[in-house]
């Protein structure tokens, strides 16, 4: 079974083991996924167990995101050096053991460093599992990963519940320990049922200067605009921060335009019309979720002056939205293509989020917010997917590792920009002198227009993505056509 390769064909059945590859690389993503938010709602937990300060514990989180964005770019050179198979095990490995070590942290600095090490393998496994599942699923990416996220998005639903039981009933050391049998289970399953692709890799030289310009700057930036947002004391420092992150990304831009697919990320990839239109549809979709993630509560809590309790419970229809569109994704993209899904997509996410914009007053009534949270929920889900089998039909398949690394760092930075610019935005509309948008506003004079402001900007970005997504192919076989013409047109040259 290891040896056996996956052969798509056109619009027919889905091969099975496609959904048994998907079904062994899920876990990698949903995993990270429970993990991140058990860990998250036990911070406080975990600062009393530890006798460490809030600003100290804090680096759980941050240390194992920046971890992941150290990484991240290493994901398309791993895969074509070793192939996809031994990075997915020894990413999982990795995690599983990282948790143990976790669980036994007897103080927070300890703790700190196992979840960076944590960070730098789980920081693969989502980007592994989404380029395993292209290239088995062929042009049924759309249709597969459709019922792939929906597992992964119970760990969100599910994790603060479970981060509570664990927290009453056990010791926290559990909420780490909880990952060994699922990595370990996993893992077996992985051995089992993944194709054995060590044939089909196609090493390269290690770009170490790519390495030494983009991972740090993707540190320095998400780090710089996550301080920012929150409106720190330092903010000359995470300003001169940002400067530099910018300095580094942009310098990779232009080391990576002069070697082309010999650097770390071949960015000559975007210059194909399919693909870019897809990665800049992903960057603003993160966008526009993350930046309702944050800016939601904040309304309900402040505008609306409701309970945390019952501010949870009203957002609870965006999710059911988004599970209830993401099966449809693939039939859907199938048979109306990526454009019409997409855009229809991020058009009704846009009118699910404008009655926020019009009646951001206590006024809004609880059916009408639980409404427009579905309609939004139901929008978003339908705009990542079609937009990723957009995105894959667009390339030839050998350079789908590649892709999947540059596709997910621009995926990945949406939301980071977007909650920092809302940030900043709305604490300017502010009365007051809050130092920390995200803490309560203490001294702040609340103002619902404020608000209102702020979703209007959040509906600008939702509009610049339905721009986005009606660039996107009509149909994804366009973009492969295009892909596959190229290659053979370099093939030619070559054989010449």
């Amino acid at each position: 079974m290891n040896g056996r390769t996956v052969k798509q064909v056109g619009n027919g059945p889905i091969d099975p083991l496609v959904w048994r590859i998907a079904g062994v690389v899920l876990f990698g993503p949903l995993m990270t996924s429970l993990d991140s938010t058990i860990v998250n709602v036990s911070l406080s937990k975990l600062g009393q167990q530890l006798h460490a300060s809030l600003a100290v514990i804090q680096w759980v989180t941050s240390g194992y995101l920046l971890a992941l964005a150290l990484m991240l770019p290493l994901s398309g050179w791993l895969v074509d050096r070793i192939g996809a198979k031994r990075v997915y095990l020894g990413c999982f490995t990795a995690f599983t053991a990282a948790s143990m070590f976790c669980g036994f942290a007897t103080s927070a600095a300890a703790l700190i460093g196992f979840r960076v090490l944590q960070g730098m393998a789980g920081g693969l496994l989502a980007p592994m599992a989404q380029m395993m599942t292209a290239r088995a699923a062929g042009r049924h990416v759309a249709r597969v990963m459709g019922f792939m996220v929906m597992p992964v998005m119970l760990g969100p639903i599910f994790g603060p519940a479970l981060a509570g039981v664990i927290l009453q009933h056990a010791s926290w050391r559990w909420i780490f320990f909880i990952n060994l049998p699922i990595g370990i289970f996993a893992t077996l399953r992985a051995v089992w049922v993944l194709p054995n692709d060590a044939r089909e890799t196609n090493p390269r030289a290690f770009d170490l200067v790519g390495f030494l310009l983009l991972s740090p700057g993707l540190v320095f930036l998400l780090h710089s605009l996550e301080q920012l947002s929150s409106n720190s004391a330092a903010k000359h420092l995470n300003q001169l921060e940002l400067l530099a992150a910018i300095g580094l990304v942009t310098a990779f831009l232009v080391h990576g335009a002069r070697r082309g697919p010999a650097a770390l990320i071949d960015v000559h990839l975007f210059r194909r019309p399919s693909f870019s239109a897809a990665a800049l549809t992903q960057f603003l979709s993160n966008a526009v979720i993350f930046g309702g993630q944050m800016l939601l509560p904040l309304y309900l809590l402040m505008a609306r002056n409701v309970s945390p309790t019952r501010a949870g419970a009203l957002l609870a229809p965006a999710g059911l939205g988004m599970l209830c569109s993401y099966p449809m994704m693939g039939p859907l993209t199938e048979r109306f293509g990526s454009r019409r899904v997409s855009s229809s997509g991020a058009l009704i996410a846009l009118l699910g989020t404008l009655p926020f914009a019009l009646c951001s007053a206590p006024g809004l009534s609880t059916w009408a917010t639980c409404l427009a949270l579905f309609v939004r929920g139901v929008g978003l889900g339908s705009i990542t997917l079609p937009s990723i089998a957009a995105a894959y039909a667009a390339i030839p398949k050998e350079t789908i590792p590649v892709a999947t690394t540059a596709i997910n760092i621009v995926q990945r930075f949406g939301g980071p920009v977007a909650t920092t610019g809302l940030a900043i935005f709305l604490h300017s509309r502010m009365h007051g002198d809050s130092q920390n948008l995200l803490l309560p506003f203490a001294g702040t004079q609340l103002d619902a227009s404020a608000f209102a402001a702020a979703f209007w900007l959040l509906c600008a970005v939702h509009a610049f993505c339905v721009i986005a997504a009606l660039r996107l192919p009509s149909r994804p076989e366009e973009g492969a056509d295009e892909a596959w013409q190229e290659r053979e047109q370099a093939v030619a040259v070559l054989a010449e």
